[in-house]
């Protein structure tokens, strides 16, 4: 069977080599481009991610070839996320016409159904988010909020007390 076959000596000190300069190209990179070039702070952002792993991953598996079309790749990916950032930070408009928007899935206790279906999200993957944020009654939940990112946040407490607005200031209801 070919696909079980073992890899040549010289083709696994090359994977290990490019493993070496991808690795210390990464923190160059993300030292020159800023923490949010691997960041998972937008869908975009988590799509870039996504993008920049293939591409190293692919780097790292086929070495035979040359390493300066992921060095390139990757250059060109985190000048843009840089650049998109810098907008985004700079403009409202643009941010929410090019990113989603947090979405209220439970408030004091109550499960809001339209928002769950229209984030396609199931009452089982609510209630597992809520076990996860050790939850032991709904009534505990002040907010669950479906953020940017696909990351469910579950804000809770035993205590009487209410959200501050900043904290939920960019969240649709």
């Amino acid at each position: 069977m070919e696909i079980l076959s073992p890899l040549e000596s010289w083709t696994i000190v090359q994977m290990c080599m490019a493993a070496v300069f991808i690795y210390l190209y990464i923190i160059i990179i993300t030292r020159l481009a800023g923490k949010r070039t691997f960041a998972k702070m937008t869908s975009i952002d988590f799509a870039v991610t996504i993008a920049m792993g293939s591409i190293l991953a692919d780097a790292v598996n086929k070495p035979v070839s040359s390493l300066m079309p992921a060095f390139v790749s990757l250059a060109v990916l985190a000048i843009l996320q840089v650049v998109f950032s810098k907008i985004l930070a700079s403009s409202d408009s643009i941010e929410k016409l090019t990113t989603n928007t947090p979405i209220l899935l439970m408030k004091d206790g109550i499960i809001l159904e339209d928002n769950l279906r229209k984030s396609l999200v199931s009452r089982a993957d609510l209630m597992g988010k809520l076990r996860e944020a050790n939850v032991l009654q709904t009534s505990q939940v002040k907010a669950v909020v479906f953020e940017t990112t696909g990351d469910i946040s579950v804000l809770h407490s035993t205590k009487d007390i209410t959200i501050e607005s900043v904290i939920m200031e960019d969240v649709g209801s």
